[in-house]
């Protein structure tokens, strides 16, 4: 399972945040995660984001635009994309699948497992 560090995430959440279309440098990265940091008197320099961003790119998280200078980045997947991949891959792992989606669903709210009843009706499962 492909995990995240801190910094990783805060990279993604930005891109998660950003239009599907938007493309977005290093530099602008590096400005939005000043503005969002709780201590934003602490800049992080471009070439740590840019090997944040070859990290991510290694990992299958970010798509290079080479096109322009600076490179610009934008997510290959949206967060709910990652997310279910993430479900499907711990799902995968378990020697009791069963008992995993009973514990999930026996801490869902009621409204979550009526969306769940709803969305497997209307896959026709």
């Amino acid at each position: 399972m492909v995990t995240l560090g801190e910094l990783e995430r805060s990279v993604m959440d930005i891109l998660w945040e950003s239009p599907r279309v938007q493309t977005l440098s290093a530099y602008e990265l590096q400005d939005r995660l000043a503005t969002s940091a709780p201590d934003s008197s602490k800049k992080l320099a471009a070439t740590t984001i840019l090997t944040v961003l070859s990290r991510l790119e290694k990992k299958g998280f970010v798509e290079r635009e080479r096109a322009s200078r600076p490179h610009r980045y934008r997510s290959a997947a949206s967060r709910e994309d990652h997310m279910a991949e993430l479900m499907h891959e711990v799902l995968g792992g378990a020697s009791n699948r069963v008992a995993v989606l009973e514990r999930f669903i026996g801490q869902a709210s009621s409204g979550e497992t009526d969306m769940l009843r709803k969305l497997l009706e209307s896959s026709g499962r």
